[in-house]
């Protein structure tokens, strides 16, 4: 992990800020920008209308070896699930052993990173469709970007693959508009298009990211280097609904419609969802701790919210009157805004960690604005308060991420690294053993090991005379 032993966290701010007078940013192509598009998205899915989901997240903090994965789980769709945790864990692993191991060689100047995030394509009736995005820079393809979309069919209670939209009589005359479109297209390699399309060993592997329009037509993307070469980057063809439908299986027609006009609930079969609740614990006034006076120390937990450790970890700290903060991550928000509303409510800061954990120095000036203003638009959906804070993954944090931001940086003084050891006692010990007056500790509320340490934590620094506040409290009476 990054660490900046040098400079407190509370007078980081001041520092970059400096920094930041000097310094200027380009502007490239918002995330998620494709090529040769036409049509717009389907309508924008609400995570949190659905029942019992889970986001599966595992992150590293390690700059050496920096990962962000996540995916969701929803009840009753177990056969895409493990679909996608499959591909998650082994991209994962590939990317460990490539890059992270001792004299590896990564293909990336500025070093590896992998990322992979998720979103909702249609989640209504008895469908549902997912798309991660991969972007892995240990490769030398471009920008390491690539896309898949999973899809469910409640009715029948199968896992999809993209090409599971397409009924099988139709998928060679779906495949033969697709090459005489492509062909057309500045770049594309007519031997490298073949190989990928007319082989049906490989056309599953190349046409995986179908998807529908607002109006009900045919989006199929093909990653860098899939069906031309890299530098021409990725290709996107769109047909209308009217072509579309006539190749669409039943299912990939109950999907169409459900991307068109979505139901007002998801039903895929689920026995059962769990519980999910949210504490009700208000904070009763404000806390007017002076940490002129005592001992004070901000805990902060990245990376969620998460079900149900965030839930436990609300209680836990009620039970103290413990105030901390908590640098969330907005696809999780969107997912979980009950939590993050409960956050709030109980008197603790919530602060903006991006919206899929990337690292932001490697991100231009207008990716950084997009990951950064998403998520504090999410915080202040569920609670009503924009976050005035920010915590760079992987504490990366240079003068143009400073400069594209008016939020202010935060890092940590005690690094627990709970996320490579998921052993309570072992984080509890790590904070108990190195924490300071007026440290900053990072620990993540998405690891249950680590929610399991912090009772722990808060009865032998209280017993200590510890206050636990939030980091802008802290900065404020410090």
């Amino acid at each position: 992990m990054r660490k900046f032993t040098a400079v407190h966290p509370i007078l980081l701010a001041t520092a970059l800020s400096l920094m930041a007078a000097c310094s200027s940013g380009t502007v490239a192509s918002q995330p998620g920008e494709g090529s040769s598009a036409t049509g717009s998205a389907a309508a924008t899915v609400d995570p949190s209308k659905i029942s019992g989901l889970d986001i599966v997240s595992d992150n590293s903090e390690q700059s050496s070896c920096p990962y962000a994965t996540s995916y969701p789980a929803v009840p009753g769709a177990a056969a895409m699930t493990a679909a996608m945790k499959h591909d998650v864990d082994r991209r994962l692993a590939e990317f460990r052993a490539s890059a992270c191991q001792p004299g590896s060689n990564s293909a990336a100047e500025q070093g590896p990173e992998l990322n992979i995030s998720h979103e909702f394509l249609v989640a209504s009736g008895d469908v549902l469709g997912v798309r991660l995005s991969t972007q892995d820079r240990s490769t030398s393809v471009g920008d390491g970007l690539s896309t898949r979309t999973y899809w469910y069919d409640g009715k029948t209670g199968t896992y999809r693959t993209a090409l599971g939209l397409i009924a099988d009589g139709s998928r060679d005359a779906f495949v033969s508009a697709l090459k005489k479109e492509l062909r057309r297209r500045e770049g594309v390699v007519a031997s490298t298009l073949d190989a990928a399309l007319d082989d049906p060993a490989n056309r599953a592997a190349a046409v995986d990211d179908l998807a529908f329009t607002s109006d009900g037509g045919l989006r199929v993307s093909f990653d860098r280097g899939e069906v031309g070469v890299p530098a021409a980057g990725r290709y996107t063809v769109t047909f209308s609904e009217k072509t579309a439908t006539a190749w669409l299986s039943a299912f990939g027609k109950r999907a169409q419609r459900q991307s068109v006009h979505p139901d007002a609930h998801l039903d895929v079969g689920a026995t059962s969802t769990p519980a999910e609740s949210a504490p009700a614990q208000a904070a009763v006034g404000d806390d007017n701790t002076d940490c002129k006076k005592v001992k004070c120390v901000a805990l902060t937990f990245d990376d969620g919210p998460a079900a149900p450790e965030t839930s436990t970890l609300l209680t836990y700290l009620a039970q103290y009157k413990a105030r901390v903060t908590f640098f969330t991550v907005g696809q999780n928000v969107v997912a979980h805004p009950d939590l993050v509303r409960a956050e709030a409510k109980a008197g603790h800061e919530v602060g903006n960690h991006s919206w899929n954990h990337p690292d932001l120095t490697r991100l231009s000036t207008r990716e950084i604005r997009y990951q950064l203003n998403r998520t504090s638009a999410a915080i202040k959906a569920a609670t009503g308060k924009a976050p005035t804070l920010f915590r760079p993954p992987y504490g990366a944090v240079d003068a143009k991420v400073t400069a594209a931001t008016t939020l202010s940086p935060v890092l940590w003084n005690v690094d627990t690294e709970d996320w490579k050891y998921p052993d309570a006692k072992k984080v509890a010990a790590t904070v108990i053993s190195k924490v300071s007056r007026n440290d900053v500790v990072l620990m993540h509320d998405i690891h249950p090991t680590s929610v399991a340490a912090v009772p722990e934590i808060l009865r032998v620094l209280t017993a200590r005379g510890y206050h636990f506040v939030t980091v802008s409290h802290l900065r404020a009476t410090d």
